[in-house]
């Protein structure tokens, strides 16, 4: 699957899982079919069959054949039982994205391609423009790191970040009570640690690419420890 489509079924397996966490699609309820949710969706069924294949996975939607596609109860599966609400369950993962996206950096900067190179700029630049016009960062964030994944020409990376996307970016509210706006302690260094891993990566340099991304995260494993000794945050 092409980046472009692998990111368009990233965004309509967040849409489906968002209505199957939040009720609007109960236990049970059978989904459209594939042709109506692609129409739905504005998509091709290529990516709807992925994003609902990346649903299957998380255990929250079973094919029964002949029947079609079902929503289940989200309590099995791979990061399905993680309280993203909670800056401990934030920190989980993030000391497990330290295991895989320092070794994805160091990829990038061997193997990346012209074309991706300039797909890292871009969503670099759309991280600096939220930042500059005081927008939420979160999808931009995301979409950058999933930009580095991409140029490691080895799909499981993409895989990867894609199964944990409900959590790889934490949720604002668990700094400000907002949804998607983090406070000026969270984005005062992101744009200084994302411009050092871009231009490790741009330049080549595989071992500056790996601390560049290693600095980032332990930065933010940091700031989220701070948060949890701080007592800050909240059930959701």
């Amino acid at each position: 699957m092409s980046g472009t489509k692998a990111r368009l079924a990233t965004r309509v397996a967040e849409v489906l899982r968002t209505e199957i966490t939040d009720g609007r699609i109960r236990p049970g309820d059978r989904l459209p079919s594939e042709t109506r949710l692609a129409e739905l969706h504005g998509v091709s069924r290529t990516v709807v069959r992925e994003a609902i294949a990346t649903l299957s996975f998380e255990g929250l939607v079973q094919a029964r054949k002949g029947a079609g596609i079902f929503a289940l109860k989200a309590q099995s599966g791979p990061f399905v039982n993680l309280d993203l609400g909670r800056v401990s369950s934030v920190i989980e993962l993030l000391e497990l994205r330290r295991a895989v996206e320092v070794e994805s950096a160091g990829l990038a900067a061997l193997r990346r391609s012209p074309q991706q190179d300039e797909r890292i700029l871009a969503a670099h630049q759309t991280v600096l423009d939220c930042l500059a016009e005081g927008k939420p960062t979160r999808d931009a964030d995301f979409d950058l790191h999933i930009a580095i994944a991409e140029a490691t020409n080895n799909p499981r990376f993409t895989e990867f970040l894609t199964l944990i996307r409900i959590g790889i970016i934490p949720r604002g509210e668990l700094q400000t009570g907002q949804d998607n706006v983090r406070p000026q302690d969270y984005n005062r260094d992101l744009a200084q640690e994302h411009g050092d891993i871009c231009r490790a990566i741009l330049n080549s340099d595989e071992a500056a690419a790996r601390q560049a991304m290693q600095d980032h995260l332990k930065g933010s494993l940091a700031r989220y420890r701070a948060l949890l000794r701080g007592n800050q945050h909240t059930a959701s």
